[in-house]
């Protein structure tokens, strides 16, 4: 989680809070250690959020500070619902849990009205669930497009060929079946694409691909219509 979301999330943890919480806690349930809870509860008192307390004893967040709200309409809610519903069938399990504690978030901060569309649910997204690829985290590889950083993965084709690859990853497409992977492959020096059950092993490579993401999207858009067209005209 980079500093930035961590310091929201911090700060939505102790707004909803009914006491004070410790760093621990509040480590555990953001996944990183006390101390980086500890400088960014001085990063936030640093910006003037008003957080009171020590290690130890645990922190609060002084009445009358609060982020801006986000006012949904009726329509606007039902569609959010049904999106975090639609992420339950994705087979990533670290959108999955994001997704419940956006639901979460909105149902505390929504008016008893649209808290009551919540908690109906009346809304659901049916069919099949795409299972979690055994041999790689699909939270590494949207991290690594948001990053633009490398990745080194044991890929099998189709036909069973095993290959090892350097891949730039650009895009993350989300089947019934399974997750897909566009990217550029060093090792073709194409774009190609990867199903992500496919992939035995994956972990992040050496350097990064700093400025190009954008530029690689853009080809893989041209390419896919000007397919289109083809079959179409």
């Amino acid at each position: 989680m980079r500093k930035a979301s961590r310091l929201f999330e911090i700060i939505q943890i102790l707004r909803t809070a009914r006491k004070a919480v410790t760093a621990r806690t509040i480590a555990e349930a953001l996944e990183v250690t006390e101390r980086s809870i500890y400088r960014d509860i001085a990063a936030l008192q640093a910006m003037r959020v008003p957080i009171e307390g020590e290690r130890g004893l645990g922190y609060i967040l002084r009445p009358g500070f609060d982020l801006p709200p986000l006012m949904f309409t009726i329509e606007e809610t039902e569609a959010v619902v049904l999106a975090l519903a639609l992420l339950e069938r994705t087979g990533d399990e670290g959108l999955k849990r994001a997704a419940k504690r956006v639901n979460q978030k909105i149902a505390g901060a929504v008016p008893p009205p649209l808290r009551r569309t919540l908690e109906t649910k009346a809304l659901y997204a049916w069919g099949a669930s795409a299972p979690s690829p055994a041999g790689v985290d699909l939270a590494l590889l949207r991290r690594a497009i948001r990053d633009e950083r490398k990745l080194e993965i044991d890929y099998r084709d189709e036909l069973g060929r095993a290959s090892e690859r350097i891949i730039r990853p650009i895009a993350l497409i989300y089947y019934s079946q399974t997750a897909t992977i566009v990217a550029w492959c060093e090792l073709r020096q194409a774009l190609r694409s990867f199903r992500a059950d496919r992939i035995e092993h994956c972990a992040e490579a050496d350097g990064f691909f700093k400025g190009e993401g954008d530029r690689l999207r853009a080809l893989w858009v041209n390419g896919w219509r000007a397919e289109d067209a083809a079959v179409n005209g």
